[in-house]
């Protein structure tokens, strides 16, 4: 894994724009690891590629996770912060398999997570996504009980605690508990987006000034474009 440069950066968001959530991580993956096959990622347990995710996000923008979340009971806003390390930390993967009832399941990867996620049925969903998940060849699904998937959501969620990461709220104004999703793919996404409007405006104002391409613009330090822009902005504030 690697960090992105700026052109990367650029090329990645542009790819990404408009994609689902779930093609937008793999193809943030494949970008900082070039080795890798986009087909390697989405084969991945859920807890894999999280982990990879906050990988790639620690050595684009920094450890810190930071951002709010509103209470679902009365609307407030809670802000928190966490290292992505201590999220990583002890959060490992503890079976490759789950079984239940004498029948296994593989833990679900991203391509598994992408044909459940069109059905809108929430049930449906996990049916799709247990069918998707046996190892058994002959299992029939019609036996399956409701009880059997809910049992099997549970366990793979032991077994994967990377797969959902969840963080607990407490609203000190209601006093309402709740745990909330946190969204890695959605983490690095939004950051880069910022990365990447502060990358467009320098270029737009170096391209004005000095009548540079993009390319030859982004091949610039962080530091030279920094210095260059300080000095745009002197002369028009001296003009």
């Amino acid at each position: 894994m690697r960090a992105l440069s700026s052109s990367d950066m650029l090329q990645l968001w542009e790819r990404g724009y408009g994609l689902h959530p779930l093609d937008q991580g793999l193809i943030a993956l494949a970008a900082g690891s070039p080795g890798t096959s986009l087909d390697a990622w989405a084969d991945l347990p859920l807890g894999q590629r999280n982990r990879a995710l906050a990988g790639l996000h620690s050595m684009c923008f920094g450890s810190q996770l930071g951002g709010w979340v509103p209470c679902p009971s009365c609307g407030e806003k809670l802000e928190f912060e966490l290292d992505s390390a201590m999220l990583l930390a002890g959060a490992s993967v503890s079976s490759e398999t789950v079984t239940i009832e004498g029948q296994s399941f593989r833990l679900p990867t991203s391509r598994d997570l992408a044909l459940a996620a069109r059905e809108i049925d929430l049930p449906n969903a996990a049916l799709i996504l247990a069918k998707r998940c046996s190892l058994d060849p002959d299992a029939s699904s019609s036996s399956w009980s409701e009880a059997l998937i809910e049992e099997l959501g549970e366990k793979m969620a032991l077994a994967d605690p990377l797969a959902e990461p969840r963080l607990s709220f407490a609203c000190a104004l209601c006093g309402h508990a709740w745990d909330e999703l946190l969204d890695l793919t959605g983490f690095f996404w939004t950051e880069m987006e910022v990365q990447v409007r502060r990358l467009l405006r320098e270029v737009h104002a170096l391209a004005r000034a000095y009548g540079w391409s993009e390319s030859e613009i982004l091949t610039l330090s962080q530091a030279r474009r920094a210095m260059y822009l300080d000095m745009v902005r002197s002369e028009r504030l001296l003009a």
